[in-house]
């Protein structure tokens, strides 16, 4: 074969190459055949329109208006109003027990005895040297009215005298430190020591609580620090006594903001007169600010996922997004601040199938009844 017929095959096999990619081409983008009507004229239908989409089905609910109590919820724990354990301040062996394990004592009760016979002797001694200082003075005051005695001895033995007046004073305290005392109204814990223990000083002794009143401590998101006053009303709930409510005054907040958490702690005082609670448990808080009324609300679902919110209304059988501004969520609903009123029907489900002016059939609880059908639902 020359050169000349090797150069004609290959040229005449581009060229069929050539026209079978431009066959499919070409193939792959002619047009569909367009539909023959009943009447058999292409792409025209008996009534010469196209037919029009079915509307979109989707769920709807009515906007309420409704009451409600304006609150939020926290957890928190009580704490006794006051609390302390008791330990002596001096060592010593106990003589007496003067309380029984859980029991309420009064203010200045006489809880726990020390062994105090050497510091009652020290109390004796000091009240006689007391004694025998006073005496002098007295016998040196006629001493210096005669001219006997000089001003400066006088002046030595009235010194005396109050040096003798404060050892008393000290040998009476050391005593009075051998006896423990409850310093306030409350219930005694359970003691873990017995008559002709020795103790040592800073040992524990025994805890006693104030339980009458008692102290909530919670925490609160940082964004209501301008809605909390002191004096709110306080609602508490307890675990361990369900269907019970307790009523409580919002008393403190403190001043520092927890950097952590980014939540404010607050602190209530709780009446506890009947001794239902006690210190240590945890409860429920509900703070109250005050009862709302006429609040417009939505299934949460309501809400289009994106930047600023906005919801779907049902008009005239057609969906209508408006933009909404929120406000608090409760229960799977959420209030709308602006943007609706009562009444008005948004989609609930099926919104991310709509688009502006998209025609809808309402069904679910929500949808209008027959005397009140859409234009889609006719």
């Amino acid at each position: 074969m020359n050169k000349n017929t090797r150069f004609g095959i290959i040229a005449i096999a581009l060229a069929g190459l050539a026209g079978l990619g431009y066959y499919a081409y070409t193939a792959n983008r002619a047009p569909a055949a367009e539909p023959v009507t009943s009447a058999g004229a292409p792409g025209k239908s008996g009534g010469g329109a196209a037919p029009a989409s079915p509307p979109t089905a989707v769920e709807v609910a009515r906007v309420a208006a409704s009451d409600f109590a304006d609150d939020v919820a926290a957890v928190g724990t009580l704490k006794s109003n006051e609390s302390v354990v008791l330990r002596p301040e001096t060592a010593g062996r106990v003589a007496s027990i003067g309380f029984k394990d859980g029991a309420i004592v009064a203010k200045g009760t006489v809880l726990v005895v020390f062994d105090a016979a050497i510091q009652d002797a020290e109390v004796q001694q000091a009240r006689a040297n007391l004694a025998l200082a006073k005496s002098s003075y007295e016998r040196n005051v006629e001493l210096v009215g005669k001219k006997f005695l000089s001003q400066q001895a006088l002046d030595s033995s009235a010194a005396t005298l109050k040096v003798q007046e404060a050892a008393v004073q000290l040998a009476e305290a050391k005593a009075a430190k051998m006896r423990i005392k409850a310093p306030f109204t409350g219930m005694v814990g359970l003691r873990n020591v017995s008559v002709g223990d020795y103790l040592k000083d800073g040992q524990d002794l025994i805890n006693i609580e104030d339980v009458a009143t008692l102290r909530v401590d919670f925490k609160l998101p940082e964004n209501y620090l301008g809605r909390v006053r002191k004096g709110q009303v306080v609602e508490v709930q307890s675990d361990a006594l369900p269907g019970e409510r307790f009523t409580a005054v919002l008393d403190a907040i403190d001043p520092l903001v927890d950097e952590n958490g980014r939540a404010i702690s607050a602190r209530a005082r709780l009446d506890n007169a009947k001794g239902k609670l006690r210190p240590g448990m945890f409860v429920r808080v509900r703070l109250l600010f005050g009862e709302r009324k006429g609040v417009l609300m939505v299934p949460e679902q309501a809400i289009v996922p994106g930047g600023q919110p906005a919801v779907f209304k049902v008009v005239d059988g057609k969906a209508s997004q408006v933009k909404v501004r929120l406000g608090v969520r409760r229960a799977a609903q959420v209030e709308v601040v602006d943007g609706l009123a009562a009444g008005d029907v948004v989609v609930t489900a099926g919104q991310l199938k709509l688009r502006e002016g998209a025609a809808v059939r309402p069904v679910g609880d929500g949808a209008p009844t027959t005397g009140q059908g859409t234009a889609a639902g006719k």
